[in-house]
């Protein structure tokens, strides 16, 4: 009985949930592969690779992630994701490690759209690296140093990201990003 209602309760789970190896799906519930616009358990045996933007955006997310749940077993964050079709959307992962000395090995991760409540807006891989960290509250100083370039190319991103979504200074912008009501 209890494994029946162990998987009853993953199957009608409101958000994603994934089990993965090594970023391997290996096993995905229905809501998980709706969200991406796949079948159920397409997915699974599949790199998470196909669900990023770009290889490049698998990579750094998977670093930074490794980096955050050495020790604690612990990850979240909000970022942009690819759905079957290509289009991006606004996702809310969150991840727990059976064994937190080797975080990627074996884990947990919910997946929660978020779309509805930020704008998508069509931004390069940089751009969504500035977004993120202005969000955080960090300088142009701290930014360019974290992503190794100069403060100067900050502030032309951050130029482009006030145009792109129409807003007035930096607070005006992140509240856009967070999509809070202006």
């Amino acid at each position: 009985m209890k494994d029946d209602l162990e998987t009853l309760v993953f199957d009608h789970s409101p958000v994603g949930l994934i089990y993965a190896e090594n970023r391997v799906i290996r096993r995905s519930n229905p809501r998980f592969a709706q969200m991406f616009g796949y079948r159920n358990g397409e997915l699974d045996g599949h790199s998470l690779s196909k669900l990023y933007p770009s290889i490049e955006e698998y990579e750094r997310i998977g670093n930074l992630g490794l980096r955050k749940m050495h020790g604690s077993g612990e990850y979240q964050d909000e970022r942009i994701m690819s759905r079957r079709d290509g289009a991006h959307f606004w996702c809310r992962v969150r991840g727990q490690s059976m064994d937190p000395q080797t975080p990627f090995a074996r884990s947990v991760w919910s997946f929660a759209d978020i779309s509805d409540h930020r704008p998508i807006a069509d931004m390069t891989a940089r751009e969504r690296q500035v977004a993120k960290m202005m969000a955080e509250g960090l300088t142009s100083k701290e930014i360019a140093r974290d992503l190794d370039i100069s403060p100067r190319t900050v502030e032309v991103h951050r130029a482009r990201l006030l145009d792109k979504f129409e807003a007035r200074n930096s607070l005006e912008l992140i509240a856009r990003l967070a999509g809070l009501p202006i």
